[in-house]
């Protein structure tokens, strides 16, 4: 189930974010990309463990320095990023061990993950068209 709400969440949010035109700016898919990544932190806390803390925030990192290089230069690394992250999901608990990661999370963010890297690379090989007039 967290396979196809991770699907389903994935392609809602990039339409819509293609129709309100907020994935317009060259930061919003950047954006998307840390905050995936400060998840696995977030269950660290949750879980309270320093350790797994430490050890994400040094993946994290990883994952930040790739969207903030995608930002400056091409997207196409923060879809790679994205891909990456999602084989992540899935590894995630043969290299570590977070408490406090729900059971059904590896599932549903490896397929969020790995929709939106497609759907951005899809709107990478898309002419660029304007779907709202720009605001003033």
């Amino acid at each position: 189930m967290g396979f196809s709400i991770g699907v389903s969440l994935a392609v809602v949010i990039g339409f819509f974010a293609t129709l309100t035109g907020l994935d317009r700016d060259k930061a919003f898919y950047p954006t998307v990309m840390i905050v995936i990544a400060f998840y696995y932190a977030l269950f660290a806390v949750i879980g309270g463990s320093t350790q797994a803390l430490l050890m994400e925030l040094l993946v994290i990192l990883v994952f930040v320095a790739a969207s903030v290089a995608g930002f400056r230069g091409s997207l196409w690394l923060v879809v790679a990023a994205l891909a990456a992250h999602g084989v992540y999901d899935l590894v995630h608990d043969y290299m570590f061990e977070t408490p406090g990661v729900p059971e059904w999370w590896p599932h549903f963010c490896f397929a969020y993950d790995c929709v939106a890297a497609a759907y951005l690379a899809w709107r990478l090989t898309r002419p660029r068209q304007t779907l709202l007039p720009e605001q003033q």
